[in-house]
């Protein structure tokens, strides 16, 4: 059995808490009431009781820590403590059209002396498959026990791509289709699936060879970009810089392909 710290076993248990309901709910999904927070951005009640578990269950071991979930937003705790970062469930029109990859993710943001923030801590649990991808800082990425490392492939011609594509109100159709059309010829393939978190647990995986995507929230990357980094890939905003949380553009991918990715977004968005 691999070793690793408490949280995650906390983590992990939360998830797996509140995952039946999800499943129940997944088969149930025209019963659910779902309202609008936005233009084509739902909430149901299947995300407002997954997040309640999860923070009841998190509260429970860290009763200290503050909480940012997507659907009840920031609840502050001790500001000297780590908080905690959840969705609680990524891939929400996945789920109220019965489409079958959705997840959870949970984070750890600690505190630095410098004012800055970083995570340190990630799981990403998709509750039909049971598969429960996780990450510490320093200590890897790990699918259950099984280490994870990013793709080995080191040629865009055989690399498979996943992205998040803008939809009504939100993110920029033109920048998107710069980018995609500067990258969709040079690859074998281009995957838009829904759900960010479990986009980034596959890059760590070696499923997917890379990843772009802007205008996304602190829930739906933070723990799977630390999967991506501790299972060996880079992670950077379209400049090729360490501002992805700040400029809101993340660009993830293995060793092999990051920079050759880079060159083709880059390119992209200076026409």
């Amino acid at each position: 059995m691999v070793a690793h710290s408490g949280l995650i076993t906390v983590m992990d248990r939360a998830a797996r808490k509140a995952a039946p309901k999800l499943r129940r709910d997944f088969n149930e999904v025209q019963h659910l009431q779902v309202s609008r927070k936005g233009p084509a951005d739902f909430v149901s009640q299947a995300d407002q009781r997954a997040e309640q578990t999860l923070y009841e269950e998190l509260k429970k071991a860290r009763p200290d820590w503050g909480f940012l979930g997507e659907e009840g937003g920031a609840i502050p705790g001790d500001p000297s403590k780590p908080r905690w970062i959840v969705d609680p469930l990524d891939g929400t029109s996945n789920f109220l059209h019965g489409i079958p990859h959705f997840a959870i993710a949970i984070a750890v943001e600690e505190p630095k002396p410098n004012g800055k923030s970083e995570i340190t801590q990630g799981l990403v649990y998709q509750p039909l498959t049971d598969e429960s991808f996780w990450a510490e800082k320093g200590r890897g990425a790990w699918l259950q026990d099984q280490r994870l490392r990013v793709s080995a492939r080191r040629d865009l011609s055989e690399a498979l791509i996943a992205t998040g594509a803008p939809f009504m109100g939100h993110g920029d159709f033109a920048e998107w289709l710069a980018i995609y059309g500067a990258v969709g010829p040079e690859v074998a393939g281009i995957r838009r699936f829904g759900s960010a978190a479990l986009d980034l647990a596959w890059v760590a995986a070696g499923r997917f060879d890379g990843f772009w995507e802007s205008d996304l929230k602190p829930w739906d990357v933070a723990a799977g970009l630390l999967l991506v980094k501790e299972a060996g890939g880079f992670v950077t905003d379209y400049r090729g810089g360490d501002q992805a949380m700040e400029r809101n553009q993340f660009l993830a991918a293995s060793d092999g392909l990051h920079s050759k990715l880079h060159k083709l977004v880059a390119k992209a968005l200076r026409k």
